[in-house]
């Protein structure tokens, strides 16, 4: 009866020993080995960290988590290791990793907020720069364009200057004769187509004129009004029945003096039964100036 009871009473003070020894927390860090047995019992050297390595800080910004050593009576195998001991000694590991996953996310997040910013600030750039050259392009072509409309106005400017120095210098376009019986300054039909010939062209167009000379038989002062008479006849002609402006006619009875088509200065006035009348139709350039356009005046219209 005896030995039954001491076993039962060793069995559970083997039990009871290890599970008090789990409940206890250990005072201090430091690694300490104890062994049981029945003959002797020894005491493991205690090792000593670092300060260096107790001040090092992790990327959570906390210090290293530290191994405990120390698990309890039966030393660093407990075969009688329970959940709520298991659960204290990885619930710091448990932390520090839920710290790091937070911390990741963290990093993650400004990662990817920095390179939208970047990327952001790259599309503005390049956007900039795209209007930059749109700019250059268009101040390029309104260069070109202004130095196409100098060019122009200058070869417009030499053939202006061209044509103002001659602007006095007439040349001979056409010409045309008209006779007269004696005593008679009436136009005849002959003598009004001629002149319709050489008028109708005329209708708005510019830098031109109209010399008209009379001529008469007979001497002094009766010869001179009688080839004025014959050329007044064909002025009015001229101005009732073409509008030519009268400004633009220049009329002179010569009365009975040479031609001045005559070849021989010194010779005289040939005598004839009658008159004529010389009209000559001279021109400059001012009609080329106006019938020209320069081309930017086309392109502005």
């Amino acid at each position: 009866m005896n030995k039954p009871f001491l076993l039962q009473v060793a069995l559970g003070a083997a039990l009871v020993i290890p599970a008090f020894a789990q409940d206890t927390t250990p005072a201090t860090t430091q690694p300490a080995t104890s062994q049981a047995s029945s003959a002797s019992s020894t005491t493991a050297p205690t090792t000593t960290t670092p300060a260096s390595d107790q001040s090092t800080v992790g990327a959570s910004g906390k210090q290293p988590l530290q191994a405990e050593t120390h698990e309890g009576f039966w030393g660093k195998v407990n075969p009688f290791a329970r959940k709520k001991y298991v659960q204290r000694q990885t619930g710091p590991i448990r932390d520090r990793i839920n710290e790091l996953d937070e911390l990741t996310a963290d990093n993650s997040k400004a990662i990817k907020d920095v390179d939208a910013r970047a990327q952001q600030g790259i599309q503005i750039a390049s956007a900039k720069a795209d209007e930059a050259n749109q700019h250059a392009l268009d101040a390029g072509n309104r260069a070109q364009a202004a130095q196409q409309t100098a060019t122009q106005a200058s070869t417009r400017l030499t053939s202006v200057e061209q044509v103002v120095g001659n602007i006095d210098q007439y040349k001979p376009s056409a010409q045309t004769e008209i006779r007269f019986r004696p005593g008679q300054s009436a136009l005849s039909a002959n003598a009004k187509t001629a002149l319709d010939e050489m008028a109708t062209p005329l209708k708005d167009q510019h830098g031109y004129i109209v010399e008209v000379q009379g001529f008469s038989s007979g001497k002094g002062q009766a010869a001179i009004a009688t080839s004025q008479k014959m050329a007044d006849s064909v002025v009015r002609y001229l101005v009732l029945n073409h509008e030519i402006p009268v400004y633009r006619i220049f009329v002179v009875g010569m009365g009975n003096a040479p031609s001045p088509n005559s070849t021989d200065d010194s010779a005289k006035a040939k005598r004839t039964s009658g008159g004529r009348v010389e009209i000559s139709l001279m021109k400059n350039d001012l009609e080329q100036l106006s019938s020209s356009s320069m081309p930017g005046d086309n392109m502005q219209k």
